[in-house]
């Protein structure tokens, strides 16, 4: 990968002014509505992984190709967002919306397959992946779950599925908390009962004591 023109080379030193915070979780928990907080709150930059200009790719990926296309399309995804992370590093904290754990957790329990056998594809790059100060893992019951997506108003058909494919749930969950809990990094936060500006001042208290 360093041999490449203008890549990256891992190993070389990043310019950091800030932390690098990542917001993990299933879709509809609240990440999204945190990211924005926290991102106004500190200042920083942000973005949601895959970048959004993926998106309107995703549909057709997921729809038409098997597991292993379907991996290089959001590792590549992964690995540009690596690179707007480290943009944003020199300029200030950057907050991102999914990351790596998200491509683990979520690429397994689609295709119903071991999370190692997906880490294991990750391993030639993660030395192009930048490490998150904090990786704040959300949590909350089916309770609550039901009724923030019954609120949100950008459901696509991966949520859709999530809810309705018989175990795609409990997969999720499952390898949210396996990866948290092999993570060093990791916070594990439980939102029932918690307002966004609570979550907010929850995550920034955990960044003052690594600042401490």
């Amino acid at each position: 990968m360093s041999r490449l023109h203008g890549a990256h080379r891992p190993g070389a030193p990043t310019r950091r002014n800030g932390p690098f915070i990542v917001l993990e979780g299933i879709s509809g928990i609240g990440k999204s509505t945190l990211a924005r907080l926290l991102t106004e709150r500190l200042d920083a930059g942000t973005l949601h992984t895959v970048p959004d200009f993926y998106m309107p790719w995703a549909p057709v990926m997921n729809a038409h190709t098997r597991a292993l296309p379907q991996f290089a399309f959001y590792l590549s995804g992964v690995l540009h967002a690596a690179d707007v992370i480290r943009n944003h590093w020199e300029r200030g904290p950057v907050v991102a919306d999914r990351f790596v754990s998200s491509v683990l957790a979520y690429h397994s329990a689609v295709h119903e397959l071991d999370m190692a056998q997906v880490a294991d594809l990750l391993v030639p790059f993660r030395p192009y992946l930048p490490t998150p100060d904090r990786t704040f893992y959300l949590r909350c019951t089916d309770r609550t779950l039901h009724a923030r997506m019954a609120g949100k108003k950008d459901c696509n058909q991966d949520d859709h599925d999530m809810i309705t494919v018989p175990g795609r749930l409990e997969r999720l969950r499952s390898n949210f908390d396996k990866v948290a809990a092999d993570d060093p990094t990791a916070v594990v936060i439980d939102t029932d009962d918690r307002t966004p500006g609570e979550l907010v001042d929850t995550v920034t208290a955990h960044l003052t004591e690594l600042s401490a």
